[in-house]
């Protein structure tokens, strides 16, 4: 089932995608803000027949709203994004200077951190795969309550990718749309059925 939604938060107009497929649930809540999250998460639920819910902004200057803001009561996509999976990869990008090869795994769901980080560890060494809390920024470990990552039943994974993980194109090309890496779109892939296996 496809389902858009135009919603206001916070006083930015977003416009939600969702497909529901299974009861996996790829989400990007900064699909126009930080570039590739959206195409990824397209990608890798068509490929494993997961649920998809991006958000992208139709207009305007891309705006980054944290997201544990995002989880808006009156998003009718997203609510029913959180009803129809039971765990969540939340993809986000980030641009820490001193940590331009890292791909954080947060979130409150650390076995499907481990499954997602094998996958990754194999299929796109070229990346350092983090794990440990301790090695997380702090702002980068989606561990708040009210992140929609953490709101499924089962939790999930806050999946922070660097530039170079989730775009060909360092240089945005407007109108274009990201061309994410084959290893990392090959990673989550394979991460993402290693969860359907494990909740088999």
């Amino acid at each position: 089932m496809v389902r858009n939604e135009r919603v206001v938060i916070e006083g930015v107009e977003f416009l939600a995608a969702l497909t529901t497929r299974s009861d996996i649930g790829l989400l990007a809540l900064h699909g126009s803000k930080e570039g590739g999250t959206a195409e990824l998460a397209h990608e890798v639920a068509a490929r494993t027949g997961a649920t998809a819910l991006v958000f992208t902004q139709p207009t305007g200057d891309p705006v980054h709203i944290p997201s544990h803001r995002m989880s808006a009561p009156h998003c009718e996509t997203l609510r029913e994004f959180l009803a129809s999976v039971t765990v969540v990869i939340s993809l986000h990008g980030h641009l820490r200077p001193g940590s331009p090869r890292a791909i954080f795994l947060g979130g409150s769901n650390r076995a499907a951190a481990t499954t997602l980080a094998r996958s990754l560890t194999l299929l796109a060494p070229a990346f350092d795969t983090v794990t440990d809390m301790a090695r997380i920024p702090s702002g980068l470990r989606g561990l708040n309550p009210r992140n929609p990552v953490n709101l499924a039943p089962a939790g999930g994974v806050q999946v922070e990718l660097p530039l170079t993980a989730r775009t060909q194109r360092p240089e945005k090309i407007q109108g274009a749309p990201d061309l994410p890496p084959r290893p990392v779109a090959d990673a989550l892939a394979a991460g993402v059925e290693g969860l359907t296996v494990r909740r088999a």
